[in-house]
């Protein structure tokens, strides 16, 4: 038997003869793998330092929230939910959120606004800068407990500075340590006294990136400098200013050796005789270390991080929408995009700054 062979279709002669892959050598299937997994591997390292330092703790502060857990005789039964029940019962933990929250305000808003001011009068230009940065860095080098100290000296009710300071111009002496709201300003002074020249520094570099002809085509049309604040330094260091809120959110909300040192002889530092000034970390300290629940001191850490959370979300939003006000709009032009870009920019500014300044 013969079998028939069929001549070839005219498609079949259309149709290119596929290529026989090429086997890859060992040297560029690692080459390829290095490429595709180096910046994975340059990265891991930091990965790995955050889930052994930071997830693994607070996955772990989690589980034992769930239980009752004693300092000195470890882990007890299940409770579940029954930690957070305690804890948002107890009148104490309120009376925390309400002192963290107190001296938060009187030392985040100022800090941030002093801290503005400072590094817009740094970027003019004054005699021997790196004298003055220096001497703004200064009270960040101090130790939080050389400070804490030495500011419960300056607010002490009985001989202490800030008090004879009242007295030469006729104020009596006032309850530093024993009002509430007094106790809140003194501590929040001294938050903004060691941390007002670090965040100033912060954002003074981000105030040094911002193109200086934007200034000068806004000071030739007639811009003051509060305009010129508003309208061009503010939304160009909008993602610097969100950080440095956040920041200032996390550690103003995690506020511990300031209100730790600043009444030792009282109540044994947990914030006062009557707890005026007991932050959130210092009853979860007073929680895991006066009274031994370990259980409830783990939810107390919780609720707190969902407090950071929660506020630095909303801080984040309202920051985003002052820093967007005011900010110059790009507008779109016909013609070669190389010749039209630094005329848009400086046209923008123009119109912005003219219309301030006819206002």
């Amino acid at each position: 038997m013969t079998a028939t062979m069929q001549p070839p279709t005219r498609r079949d002669a259309a149709r290119p003869a596929t290529p026989t892959p090429a086997r890859l050598t060992l040297r560029q299937r690692l080459s390829r793998f290095d490429v595709k997994a180096s910046p994975y591997l340059y990265i891991s390292p930091f990965f790995l330092l955050f889930a052994l330092v930071g997830l693994f703790p607070l996955i772990y502060t989690f589980v034992v929230s769930m239980f009752e857990w004693d300092l000195l005789k470890g882990q007890g039964p299940f409770v579940g939910l029954g930690n957070f029940v305690e804890v948002l019962g107890d009148a104490f933990f309120w009376n925390s959120i309400r002192n963290t929250v107190s001296i938060f305000l009187l030392s985040a808003i100022p800090q941030l606004a002093m801290a503005l001011i400072i590094a817009a009068l740094l970027d003019r230009g004054l005699r021997a800068p790196t004298i003055w940065r220096m001497s703004v860095l200064l009270p960040y080098v101090v130790t939080p407990v050389a400070a804490a100290l030495i500011f419960s000296s300056v607010f002490n009710e009985a001989d202490g500075l800030m008090n004879n300071l009242l007295n030469l111009v006729g104020i009596p002496d006032q309850a530093w340590k024993h009002d509430t709201f007094l106790s809140h300003l003194a501590i929040a002074t001294m938050v903004n006294w060691r941390w007002t020249g670090y965040n100033a520094l912060i954002l003074l570099a981000a105030m040094q990136a911002v193109p200086k002809d934007l200034y000068e085509s806004a000071a030739i049309d007639g811009a003051g400098a509060v305009r010129r604040f508003f309208a061009i330094t503010i939304p160009s260091i909008r993602p610097t200013l969100i950080f440095v809120i956040i920041t200032s959110t996390i550690g103003g909300l995690q506020i511990f050796t300031e209100p730790r040192l600043f009444d030792v002889s009282n109540a044994g530092g947990i914030g006062g005789s009557d707890r005026q000034f007991q932050t959130t970390v210092l009853y979860m300290w007073e929680l895991a270390f006066f009274r031994r629940d370990f259980g409830e001191a783990s939810a107390v850490a919780w609720l707190l991080f969902l407090l950071i959370v929660a506020f630095g979300l909303i801080n984040f939003l309202i920051s985003r929408r002052i820093a967007t006000t005011g900010a110059p709009r790009t507008r779109r032009r016909h013609g070669p995009a190389d010749a039209s870009v630094g005329a848009d920019a400086s046209d923008d500014t123009r119109s912005i700054t003219t219309e301030g300044a006819n206002r």
